[in-house]
């Protein structure tokens, strides 16, 4: 193994989730090997101010990592200044980096896992992107696949694929359309990726990930996926700036070794692609989030 990959993980304003990922994440079998670079970001207004600091307050008891680095903002950031922000430097810094954010509950082989990947497609120039998260509980997926996708709960990446990362929402949108690649970018109209897109560029959310996701599709860059889960985001709760409180994300930790073995020839995996967009029709259609709707207000 070349050396291990550092750790970026995003904290903000949410106590009891940092603690039970930064546990979680202690509880890793390189843990201890590995360098923990901390992003706090700064409270937004007043009503923010005592949970930033009791998040800072854990972030600086912690232990059990090889070293610990803690940046914290002296203004409010934001999520996607700070991912941005942190993901470029560091990988100019290290050439590779492994990204949590403060809802992650990882396996205890999670980083030994993205370890595992990123040295095995280092010198892989279509793959740019490796993400430990799996919800649809598929159970014929291989346990890693190819796919043109780049989900953002638990991944890492190098420096070579984040150079691919445009900040321009809008001249991403632009191409998609231009290419007509907004249908296969949706899953093949199953989820709206397209529209969270043209919702960034209008000023209506400022995700960073939706960006990441259309650069790399744009380029043909492919993300190793597992098939396994290593990752549980525990933010569904409503508690998150951008995070709802439904159940159609929740994932099984997977608590074995999961292996790495390159996959040849390095192509999309259909098997992977087809399950995610099985998953976003059952769960996504007009039928299934009128439901949704319906049991909430029921429940109210």
């Amino acid at each position: 193994m070349n050396t291990l990959a550092p750790i970026l993980l995003f904290v903000f304003n949410r106590p009891d989730h940092t603690k039970s990922t930064l546990e979680a994440l202690r509880n890793n079998t390189l843990a201890s090997q590995s360098i923990l670079y901390i992003y706090a970001d700064a409270a937004r207004n007043e009503a923010d101010r005592d949970a930033v600091e009791k998040v800072r307050e854990i972030i600086h008891n912690i232990e059990g990592f090889k070293q610990i680095e803690i940046i914290e903002r002296k203004e409010n950031w934001g999520l996607a200044r700070n991912i941005i922000d942190g993901v470029t430097t560091q990988t100019n810094k290290h050439g590779r980096v492994i990204v949590l954010e403060d809802d992650l509950v990882t396996a205890p082989y999670f980083l030994q896992f993205m370890n595992d990947a990123l040295d095995t497609y280092s010198n892989e120039p279509r793959v740019g992107h490796i993400y430990a998260c799996e919800y649809t509980q598929e159970p014929t997926l291989p346990d890693t696949f190819l796919i043109k996708f780049t989900g953002s709960w638990g991944w890492a990446t190098w420096d070579r694929a984040w150079k691919h990362f445009n900040p321009d929402g809008a001249y991403l949108l632009n191409e998609l359309r231009r290419r007509n690649l907004t249908h296969t970018f949706d899953f093949n109209g199953t989820y709206p990726y397209t529209r969270m897109l043209q919702r960034q560029v209008e000023g209506k959310n400022n995700s960073w990930a939706i960006r990441w996701n259309a650069s790399l599709f744009l380029n043909d860059i492919l993300s190793l996926n597992v098939g396994k889960s290593l990752v549980r985001n525990i933010g569904l709760d409503g508690s998150g700036t951008h995070c709802g409180n439904d159940n159609l994300y929740s994932s099984v930790l997977y608590t074995q070794p999961l292996p790495v073995v390159k996959i040849e020839p390095i192509v999309e995996s259909n098997i992977g692609r087809n399950s995610l967009t099985q998953y976003y029709r059952r769960t996504n259609s007009f039928w299934a989030k009128a439901m949704r709707r319906i049991k909430r207000m029921i429940n109210l």
